[in-house]
């Protein structure tokens, strides 16, 4: 097999392209090979029939030469390479002894035309089959034939939905920020015909019309459009590379955008920001927490205002609560002591009358054992 070296060396220009192949005419398949050893075995049959016994020599050239050129073939599937091997291999078989005649070498040469036209493909596959050059028919999926020099597969186009990356080089957005853009391109070719006939390579348009859209997209949009707004971008890329594959027999599906990057200086811009927005937010809540309270307070002050045994039930609220926290000091308000005071809610002022009493007495008791005749009169309140 001959090829360039240079050409093969060459790397592609798109990312995820593959290399260029060579020109391919058929190719062989096992249909092919199961026919093509069926005609030799029928042919060998029939000289047996005719010649006699042949010999060994006979019968491995008879089927060596064949398989010789079978492999060649599939090295180097052109109609032109197997017009130069056909002579030889008719050549090689008619020097044979015991070969003499035109039906030996009709039989082999009529095999080895057989291989190359008997083609199948595959359900999601159809081939582009020129006769003479010109155009002549889309074939597939399952078996058809190739007229012997005349048709050549010029090209197998899958119809299965593909998927390419691609990436958007360096670009400035409209707010002058440098970005890289990665994308992945969902496509599938729905007129095999178009896609090889209108254009050179489908694939490698595809993509560079996709990375074109992408870098045109960078530099319309702002950054922030790209990091909030993924979907509207991919579907504006999208619309613009399908009006252009369309005319290609291509339909492109949907465009995701798989990363965004964009330089370090920036990234600790931007989580600054993003810090301050979140304390902002966090400012705002508590600001509007506070009004939500206050509104209650307001309420609940009306309410008070409207009823005094409410507000003093809610004074023995909170000192409730002060004292089953086992405190043995409150500090209270001076408002609720005033409120409470006369009321004895407690029982205070009875406590009170019950220790002056005490005391009263034990006064009593001490001046009379000292002899004094007078006893002082109690003091009451």
């Amino acid at each position: 097999m001959f090829w360039n070296k240079n050409e093969q060396s060459e790397k592609p220009l798109v990312k995820g392209s593959s290399f260029p192949h060579s020109r391919k005419d058929y190719r062989i398949t096992p249909e092919g090979v199961v026919i093509f050893a069926f005609v030799l075995v029928a042919g060998l049959a029939l000289l047996f029939r005719t010649a006699g016994p042949l010999a060994p020599l006979a019968v491995a050239v008879y089927f060596g030469a064949p398989l010789l050129v079978l492999a060649l073939m599939a090295l180097l599937p052109r109609w032109l390479f197997m017009l130069a091997m056909l002579p030889l291999m008719g050549i090689a078989v008619y020097e044979v002894p015991g070969f003499r005649g035109l039906i030996p070498i009709v039989i082999v040469v009529t095999g080895a035309l057989i291989v190359p036209s008997i083609q199948k493909m595959e359900e999601w596959e159809r081939a582009i089959v020129l006769r003479f050059g010109k155009f002549h028919r889309v074939r597939g999926p399952g078996l058809f034939l190739l007229v012997p020099f005349a048709d050549r597969v010029a090209e197998t186009v899958d119809l299965r939905i593909r998927v390419s990356d691609f990436t958007a080089e360096t670009t400035l957005t409209r707010d002058s920020v440098t970005l890289t853009v990665d994308a992945l391109c969902f496509w599938l070719v729905w007129d095999a015909e178009k896609a090889i006939c209108e254009v050179e390579d489908y694939r490698d348009a595809v993509i560079l019309s996709a990375k074109t859209a992408l870098r045109s997209a960078v530099s319309r949009h702002d950054l922030s459009v790209f990091l909030g707004e993924n979907e509207k971008i991919e579907e504006i890329i999208r619309a613009e590379v399908d009006a252009k594959t369309t005319e290609w027999g291509i339909t492109v599906q949907h465009i995701e955008l798989t990363d965004i990057q964009i330089p370090e200086s920036l990234q600790v811009s931007l989580s600054r920001v993003a810090q301050a927005e979140r304390e902002k937010r966090g400012r705002i809540l508590l600001a509007e927490a506070e009004v939500e309270v206050a509104r209650k307070y307001e309420e609940a002050a009306a309410i008070y205002d409207r009823n005094p045994t409410a507000l003093n039930l809610k004074n023995l609220a909170v000192l409730n609560e002060g004292l089953a926290s086992g405190n043995s000091m409150m500090l209270v308000p001076n408002s609720i002591t005033e409120k409470l005071e006369g009321k004895d809610l407690f029982g205070l002022q009875a406590l009170g009358k019950i220790e002056a009493k005490e005391k009263a007495e034990r006064t009593a008791g001490q001046r009379g054992r000292g002899g004094q005749a007078a006893a002082p009169k109690e003091k009451t309140e």
